[in-house]
């Protein structure tokens, strides 16, 4: 497979493929077969995709994931202690993002590069790729996200997370492959397509 980490081009032949492993290849990258069309290469979730239907990062997690707080972090800090009880695997959050919400800090939004795991309690530990802008206070408020691009599940009637790419091969459940973002594909509508009309995401 072409490499996304080398002028971010990746062979046409190559987005009708299913990895069971990441493949080298981290989740969220973008790349181009050079013809027009944009992939970003993913992870499915529990049921394989369907080529040609939208689909939507998983379900955001809005009891677990919002208005955390932590232990105060001074500028230039890459590791919050979270005081609020949450429950995470190891790396959960890995490639996701943190978003102060409350000041201090509000509106900046930090890359996730890990997490410890813990079990309904505080004292989780999420390590940033970069370093904190504005210091932390116990004041702060934060949201996690999980990389978007971790076990897609198709768009549902009812949308729980955002919309994220169009399936243009039957990635295994479970499995890593490539999603389209830009350029012509083919797309299940629900009702006739007029044509330089928009179109959204279907509440069908």
């Amino acid at each position: 497979m072409a490499s996304t980490l080398k002028g971010q081009i990746v062979a046409p032949q190559d987005v009708f493929s299913s990895y069971g492993s990441p493949a080298g290849v981290d989740l969220g990258a973008q790349a181009t077969t050079g013809d027009g069309r944009t992939f970003r290469y993913m992870k499915a979730g529990g049921t394989a995709l369907v080529p040609g239907k939208l689909y939507q990062a998983s379900a955001e997690d809005t009891s677990n994931f919002q208005a955390l707080a932590a232990s105060a972090a001074a500028i230039g800090a890459t590791q919050i202690t979270l005081t609020s009880s949450v429950t995470l695997t190891a790396n959960q959050l890995a490639g996701g993002f943190l978003v102060v919400t409350v000041t201090p800090g509000q509106g900046y939004t930090y890359q996730i590069a890990g997490n410890t795991a813990v079990s309904a309690a505080a004292g989780a530990v999420i390590t940033l790729n970069d370093p904190l802008i504005v210091a932390l206070t116990t004041s702060s408020r934060l949201d996690v996200i999980k990389n978007p691009y971790d076990g897609l599940v198709v768009n549902p009637t009812t949308a729980t997370s955002a919309p994220v790419g169009v399936a243009v091969f039957a990635v295994n459940a479970g499995s890593y492959g490539w999603v389209q973002t830009h350029g012509p594909v083919a797309l299940l509508a629900d009702e006739a397509v007029v044509v330089g009309q928009p179109v959204a995401a279907s509440a069908a």
